[in-house]
This record gives structure tokens, C-alpha cells and sequence, in this order.
């Protein structure tokens, strides 16, 4: 058994307005197919058929005030309502309250524990590395998780040798953005068979996609646009060389925003879970209503110690 847990930051299921809404707006024929039809929106959940599963979970936890991304990650990671614990939400990086739940009680720790492998599938260019360790930049969530349980991030070596992907999925930052001008470039379907190859190594996979909660904040719908639709060409050269064997391949977020860019802030809105394998690999999550059921259910799928 083995999960590949796909995070899209800041996506929430939004309004059916094409007018702040980008998942409208977006070309997404493959995701479309699989749901029916429809568009990846609040209207669209639930809904299941005979490959999918699509669900909207609540990230806001009973706590007041709008989920952030420290908060709502160590949530997906760990089970617990760490905003009812602290009593606020907290973001965009962990503070030492919000980190001392990712130090031995994260999905990560408990894969290692248990004897199985994991990884973190991104690759980070050296410039990160280098704000880490002089200490002006801090690890979000999700890395902090994967350091803490000992597992090494994936490196821009790793990246040329085929072990990781870039954040982007595609490669086209490094070269664009980075200035790293032999990075490989890859089409979407290529980078989601690659994704989908990598994986498998793993009996616990994770892939963290930032950019959407970026797109969100500058309220940029062309780029939220363009964002979705090479998710959509990524999307289908994963599943095209994903079999039900294989395991299940899991979508959600921490919070809302990308999905009504009328405000620069996140959202309350219910975030998706999307499933993808054998439903009865996929009924574990049938409980699940909010980001504290994530975590458990896949404990129970890998039969992680909790």
C-alpha cells in the first residue's frame, strides 16, 4: 500500500462566479471528465464514482478567525485540532507553539517509526538551503515535519539526478525565475508520469504546490488560470501510469483563497479532498468532514503506530 498525498495550498471550493473564481475560468478537461462535467467548485461536492472521490472538509476548526498555513499543515500532518488547542489559527510559518507538534507526531515520524519509507517529493534550489541555514529564512510546516522526522530534503542534485521534482511541477521556474538555465523542463503529462514513477518508491509520498496560495494573494487570475491548467495536464499523466495497486493518490488543502480572488485573504471555505484509487481504499476517508481526518485515515491505510 502506498499514498501520494498531493497539497495545493490556499484552495478552497468556491462560488460558481467566473468572475473571481479561476477554477471557472480554467481549461481542466481531464479533472472535468473524472467529475462528471463539473468544475472544481463548492456545487460540484460531493461526489464519487468508480475512480474518484470528492469531498469538502472544513479547515476552519471551530476556531475564529481565518485558517492560515502553519496551523492548517500541522493539522493535515498530525490529526490534532491544533488551533482549538492554541486557540488561533497562525500562519504563514510556524511559530515554536505551532512547531512542537511537528517534532515526533507527524505523518513522517510515524512512517519512519513504523519502519516504512517517506519522502517530501519536491527538490529545493540552493538559494533556499542558503536563507535556511543563515537563518533568514524559516521552514514552513511541511519541512519542518520532514526534518524532524529525519528525512533529508531533496536538493537541486537530486533534481538533475531524476529524484525529485521542482515546485512548479514542471521545472520552468528554476529556468525562469531562478536563473538555473540546465534545469530540466518538463510538459505537464511528463512531469505527472514522473511524479507518479517517484511515488511509488514511497510508501508515504508528499508533493507541496505553493504558488496557488501565491496566485491568491496577488489576486492574479491569469496566473491562477495557467496554474490550474498545467495542474490539469499533471493530473493526467499521473493517473495515466497509476493503478488501483499501486494505492490511493490524495488532493487537499489547508485553506481557501485561490478560489475567490475578489479578496487578497484567505477563506472560510471548505477545502476539497479528492481521492483517487480503490474505493475501498477510499472509504477510510467516508468520515472525514474536516483537516483533522486526513491524518488518520492515512495512519490507517499504511498501519502507521499512532
Amino acid at each position: 500500500m502506498k499514498i501520494l498525498f498531493l497539497f495545493l495550498d490556499g484552495i478552497g471550493l468556491g462560488e460558481d462566479n467566473p468572475e473571481t473564481n479561476p477554477f471557472i475560468n480554467a481549461d481542466m478537461p481531464y479533472l472535468e471528465s473524472l467529475l462528471g462535467g463539473k468544475k472544481l467548485t463548492k456545487s460540484a461536492a460531493p461526489f464519487e464514482s468508480d475512480t474518484i472521490t470528492l469531498k469538502a472538509i472544513d479547515p476552519n476548526l471551530g476556531v475564529k478567525g481565518l485558517p492560515q498555513s502553519a496551523t492548517g499543515q500541522a493539522v493535515l500532518l498530525t490529526g490534532t485540532n491544533i488551533p482549538a488547542e492554541l486557540g488561533y489559527h497562525y500562519g504563514p510559518k510556524p511559530n515554536s507553539e505551532v512547531a512542537q507538534y511537528l517534532n515526533g507526531h507527524t505523518i513522517f515520524s510515524r512512517t519512519v517509526n513504523a519502519g516504512k519509507k517517506a519522502a517530501l517529493l519536491n527538490a529545493y534550489p540552493p538559494g533556499y538551503f542558503k536563507g535556511i541555514n543563515s537563518g533568514k529564512r524559516l521552514y514552513s510546516s511541511i519541512p519542518l515535519a520532514l526534518t524532524n522526522a529525519g528525512i533529508s530534503l531533496f536538493t537541486e542534485q537530486d533534481y538533475h539526478a531524476g529524484n525529485a521534482l521542482a515546485a512548479d511541477f514542471t521545472g520552468e521556474g528554476w529556468k525562469t525565475f531562478l536563473n538555473i538555465d540546465n534545469a530540466p523542463v518538463f510538459d505537464p503529462e511528463t512531469a505527472g508520469t514522473k511524479l507518479g514513477e517517484l511515488a511509488k518508491r514511497y510508501d508515504f509520498s508528499f508533493f507541496e504546490y505553493w504558488a496557488s496560495d501565491y496566485a491568491g494573494h496577488k489576486q492574479d487570475m491569469p496566473w491562477a488560470t495557467n496554474q490550474l491548467e498545467v495542474f490539469d495536464g499533471v493530473l493526467k499523466g499521473l493517473l495515466a501510469n497509476w493503478r488501483d495497486e499501486d494505492g490511493l493518490i490524495l488532493l487537499t488543502s489547508d485553506h481557501g483563497n485561490m478560489e475567490d480572488l475578489g479578496t487578497r485573504k484567505h477563506t472560510a471555505a471548505h477545502v476539497p479532498l479528492l481521492l483517487f484509487g480503490d474505493k475501498t481504499k477510499r472509504d477510510a476517508f467516508t468520515d472525514v468532514s474536516d483537516l483533522t481526518g486526513v491524518a488518520p485515515a492515512i495512519s490507517q491505510l499504511l498501519a502507521l503506530d499512532n
